[in-house]
């Protein structure tokens, strides 16, 4: 029997390549399509597809949700998140929705009829060792995030200072706050950080900004 997928993709152009891709050899067979994830998981039942091969960025949500609420509702579906964009924390979050895989569209052709079939047989495309790093990551990306929150908006204020490379003297000069205090507020959020030197902190802070920064590729 052919093996049943479905595509979700905003680009119709997407779609209808990708259709062509896997349907020329005979053994795979397009049964569904969907702009939009309202649209996917409305028509999923319907279709009861093999595999749903589904995109990250859509008009209203994401394919990694799309995919989570399919393995709840349909476990029997195995879903590949299809994707430009190579981001660790996604691909962690599409391992923890319970995604078989995690392919960028630049793949070859014959990779994602290969990635296809093997979904379809019941395989994980993700190895064990990567699954494991990008979960750590997260985890500790998780920890990060946390850990400032317990700061109070000075403590934010000075650690950003501090990643910028300031002294007490000059992150005193620019609060308008005396050196001592300084020291005090960096004593107390090393402190809360479970830091024991200021060059821990300013890496700390810099790796918060550069997940912050416009185009670092995080989940959405």
């Amino acid at each position: 029997m052919a093996t049943r997928v479905f595509l979700l993709d905003d680009h119709q152009v997407v779609r209808e390549g990708v259709r062509r891709l896997l349907e020329a050899d005979g053994d795979i067979v397009v049964v569904g399509e969907a702009a939009t994830a309202g649209d996917a998981l409305e028509r999923i039942d319907a279709t009861t597809p093999d595999v749903a091969v589904l995109d990250v960025r859509l008009p209203d949500g994401d394919g990694i949700d799309v995919c989570r609420q399919i393995r709840s509702q349909h476990p029997e579906v195995a879903c590949l998140v299809l994707t430009s964009f190579a981001d660790d924390e996604a691909l962690a979050h599409a391992v923890m929705a319970g995604a078989a895989g995690y392919v960028l569209k630049q793949i070859e052709g014959n990779k994602l009829v290969t990635a296809v079939r093997a979904a379809a047989s019941g395989h994980s495309l993700i190895d064990g060792e990567t699954t494991r790093r990008v979960l750590d990551q997260l985890s500790r990306a998780h920890a990060e995030r946390e850990g400032m929150e317990r700061l109070t908006p000075r403590e934010r204020e000075i650690i950003e200072l501090i990643a910028d490379g300031k002294t007490n003297r000059q992150i005193g000069a620019e609060l308008y706050l005396a050196e001592k205090t300084v020291k005090n507020y960096v004593s107390a959020m090393l402190a809360k950080l479970g830091m024991g030197r200021r060059s821990e902190a300013a890496a700390y802070a810099a790796r918060l900004a550069e997940r912050r920064a416009p185009g670092s590729g995080a989940h959405p």
